[in-house]
This record gives C-alpha cells, sequence and structure tokens, in this order.
C-alpha cells in the first residue's frame, strides 16, 4: 500500500476521531498533534514492519449548520 487516507473530524465530545479508510483503523485525541502520534502508532501496530504505507494522509471533515 503506498497511500493510506484518514478522515478526520471533530468529537462530539470535543477532540478529534480519525478513521482510515479501506483499512480498520480508529484513533482519537483531544489535539491535531497528539492526532498524529496516534495515528502514527495506529499505523505502526496495523501493519507488518516494510508493510508500512509510504504516505498517510488527512483529510479534514467539518460539518457546518447555518440557519437560513
Amino acid at each position: 500500500m503506498s497511500e493510506l487516507i484518514f478522515m478526520v473530524e471533530d468529537a462530539p465530545e470535543g477532540g478529534f476521531v480519525a478513521r482510515a479508510l479501506g483499512v480498520s483503523i480508529f484513533t482519537e485525541a483531544d489535539t491535531i498533534a497528539e492526532l498524529h502520534g496516534k495515528i502514527r502508532d495506529a499505523v505502526r501496530c496495523h501493519f507488518d514492519e516494510g508493510q508500512f504505507p509510504k504516505i498517510v494522509r488527512l483529510h479534514h471533515v467539518r460539518e457546518e449548520v447555518i440557519a437560513v
């Protein structure tokens, strides 16, 4: 696998949640900096040595509701 994409969203209770697309990896953290470290750890735990993706891309999704 050359690239792994995570969808990052604001958690309802605060902080952030990240889910990998196409791979069963999920993690959460209070800050973006902490989330980066947790994503690295989760990827290292999920893949065998030498099988890590070359690129991990974070896709930040933010939902907003506005009154009309």
